[in-house]
């Protein structure tokens, strides 16, 4: 992109005044950013309102330096392709095209390419049980292997644990996220975040040097929903964002699906509420890929377990998160000897131990 079309791409959509829908109504009028600029505050007064007709006459105090940062970033010498993709580019992409509120400029870093492909959406919790990232980490893989890839968002919990996921499969990820690419939010997820630079894709609709600013997350998430043909929720609470994301896949046409969980976890209420709305159940990922009519790798049959030696233990533990007085209870078994016990089925990855000294079984025996 030139510098001209860029800046004036910028100063559309950086102006405080002008939000998306004015701009899009600019743009089909006018033809491209250059011809909004251009045109007087008369004639985008016929078009929007006074005020963003008028806002545009002025450039934005802070545009020449975003020009000059900007132009820096794209040209920066390094392995990982940076580009500028506009509303009208051939490379924007068509599942992004065909929803209510396309963004009007994506800044990416990595495989763009990815941005055409088929994919999945894995979403939920910030905050999951260890079984939820698990799964998530494992729903990730299973499609990545397929042939589809994972779309999220980088936050932390079961985004990055799907981005995990699809990182160790075939397909690879894209990570949708809230702030400039310039920075990397959480900073828990820098090493993650460059991984994806370097065998996925980083995207956002927002200028470099953007916060992440609470308000931004909302709006990217309908871009992560936009991109999949299907969104995967794994876990997520009632007023969850994840949940914002599953009506955006719904309004758009898309497959919404959900994993469901203990009815006494709290971090599965939303997955259930999904469910109850329609949201089509799935306990594999075979399940995604038969609803898509994608032709699974055989691969995705890695997913399944080997058979596990029953364990008492695992028995009594059941599926919810379960105390230590109760296991006594269940087993009849001491303190100490369960304490024992539980420690090494801990080690072996089979039961995991939660906040308020309650245990989790992560493994179907």
């Amino acid at each position: 992109m030139e510098r001209d079309e860029l800046a004036a791409w910028l100063r559309l959509l950086e102006t405080p005044q002008v939000g998306r829908e004015s701009a899009r109504k600019l743009l089909a009028a006018f033809g491209s950013p250059e011809g909004v600029v251009d045109a007087s505050s008369a004639a985008r007064r016929e078009v929007v309102g006074a005020v963003a007709a008028e806002a545009l006459a002025t450039p934005p105090d802070a545009l020449d330096a975003l020009i000059a940062a900007t132009l820096a970033w794209l040209e920066a010498d390094d392995a990982q392709a940076r580009t500028v993709i506009p509303l009208g580019d051939p490379r924007y992409p068509d599942a992004l095209l065909n929803t209510a509120d396309p963004p009007l400029m994506l800044y990416a870093q990595g495989r763009v390419d990815l941005l055409h492909a088929d994919s999945v959406a894995i979403v939920g919790s910030r905050n999951p049980t260890p079984q939820g990232k698990s799964n998530a980490r494992d729903f990730a893989m299973a499609v990545s292997q397929a042939g589809l890839p994972v779309v999220s968002g980088l936050a932390l919990g079961i985004d990055g644990a799907a981005h995990e996921g699809a990182l160790d499969g075939a397909a690879g990820t894209i990570a949708v996220v809230g702030t400039g690419l310039d920075r990397v939010y959480p900073k828990r997820h820098l090493a993650l975040a460059h991984r994806i630079v370097r065998d996925g894709l980083i995207v956002s609709e927002y200028s470099l040097g953007t916060p992440p600013l609470p308000a931004n997350f909302p709006q990217r998430n309908r871009i992560i929903a936009g991109l999949a043909r299907g969104t995967l929720v794994v876990e997520a609470a009632v007023q969850s964002g994840s949940l914002i994301t599953a009506r955006l896949a719904s309004e758009a046409g898309r497959d919404v699906f959900a994993v469901p969980g203990s009815i006494h976890s709290p971090q599965s209420r939303g997955c259930h509420l999904l469910i109850k709305q329609c949201a089509k159940l799935v306990d594999s990922a075979q399940d995604i890929l038969e609803e898509l009519n994608w032709a699974a790798k055989p691969a995705v049959a890695a997913n399944a377990q080997a058979p596990v030696k029953a364990d008492p233990l695992l028995d009594a533990l059941g599926f919810d998160p379960v105390s230590l007085e109760l296991l006594v209870v269940r087993t009849g078994w001491s303190a100490a000897e369960l304490s024992t016990r539980l420690l090494d089925l801990e080690l072996a990855g089979a039961v995991a131990r939660l906040p308020g000294q309650l245990f989790q079984r992560m493994s179907v025996g």
